[in-house]
């Protein structure tokens, strides 16, 4: 496992896994003077308080989901996510606020219409690489650990969970890179993705692991009958039947690794912030001082001089 504090590292987050916790998990009491809900962007404010704190991060990026519905793989497959209802004004309005919170602190935000929070990680990942950075990305999602390389780690945050490349193998039963074919396998019910009928995670990690890639399983199904996977002499007729489902598949389980409007390399070197966009936001929402006072300190720590416009 990866040093906890690594100020070399690229932290890469995924937002609104994060947004979403803090609004199911805190109490409804959290409201700003107009009476508008606030335990979402109170719990993500506590949550980037602890994750500056504990790893003084230099180089920081947030990116955030801003459709359910407009992303490109909703081109590709209508049903992708239309499992999930909208998210209420409540929490939109929220979503908002994380946004500029972030910005306040000096924190580069992502955002796109087309592309998911996923995609744009991605993207950071490879820019971050060539400046010459390790990345960690900061989510609970299992399919932004196929982003982890030799020297990167994926840090479930939340779930004190952080692992290196050796480490995604060992807890998802595939190597990283492997993990897009996994879940065109296995399928991935939070997308609504329904992968192979029959073939759940073992069954995936075992066909990957005997044939490496998704490609190599299709080209040698008469070896599946052999193999010591339970029903193996029914699976490769089954893999054969829902090939075409499996293919669409893995076009959206894959990423997106370069967006064109992102910056090479992209720069998310945190800087000063804004103090009084900061004292702004946190007078509107109604914070009160202990949180205050430790937002204003992790934003000094990182200032360097005077405050950003």
């Amino acid at each position: 496992m990866a040093a906890m504090t690594d100020q070399q590292s690229a932290y890469l987050i995924d937002a609104s896994v994060y947004v979403f916790r803090a609004w199911h998990s805190m109490p409804d009491r959290f409201m700003d003077p107009a009476g508008n809900p606030t335990n979402a962007v109170y719990g993500f404010a506590r949550f980037l308080c602890e994750l500056l704190e504990q790893t003084r991060a230099e180089q920081v990026a947030v990116a955030f989901d801003e459709s359910l519905t407009s992303s490109f793989r909703n081109e590709i497959y209508p049903a992708y996510k239309a499992n999930r209802d909208p998210a209420p004004e409540e929490l939109t309005r929220q979503f908002a606020w994380c946004k500029d919170l972030a910005r306040s602190l000096g924190i580069a935000v992502f955002a796109d219409n087309r592309y998911e929070a996923d995609d744009l990680i991605a993207t950071l990942a490879g820019r971050c690489r060539e400046s010459g950075h390790s990345i960690c990305v900061v989510s609970g999602d299992k399919d932004l650990a196929q982003l982890v390389g030799e020297t990167d780690t994926w840090w479930d945050f939340s779930r004190r969970r952080r692992l290196d490349a050796a480490g995604v193998h060992a807890h998802f039963g595939v190597h990283p890179w492997q993990i897009p074919d996994f879940l065109a396998l296995a399928g991935d019910a939070v997308d609504n993705i329904p992968g192979v009928p029959g073939v759940g995670p073992k069954t995936a990690s075992a066909l990957l692991t005997h044939f490496g890639h998704l490609d190599a399983i299709y080209s040698r199904l008469d070896e599946i009958a052999w193999l010591k996977i339970r029903g193996a002499k029914k699976l490769a007729l089954r893999l054969r039947q829902h090939e075409e489902a499996a293919r669409l598949a893995r076009r959206l389980t894959g990423l997106a690794g370069d967006i064109p409007h992102i910056e090479r390399p992209a720069d998310i070197k945190r800087n000063g912030g804004c103090g009084d966009s900061l004292d702004a936001i946190l007078d509107s929402l109604g914070f009160g001082r202990p949180l205050r006072e430790r937002l204003h300190r992790l934003r000094d720590r990182n200032r360097g001089g005077s405050d950003q416009a």
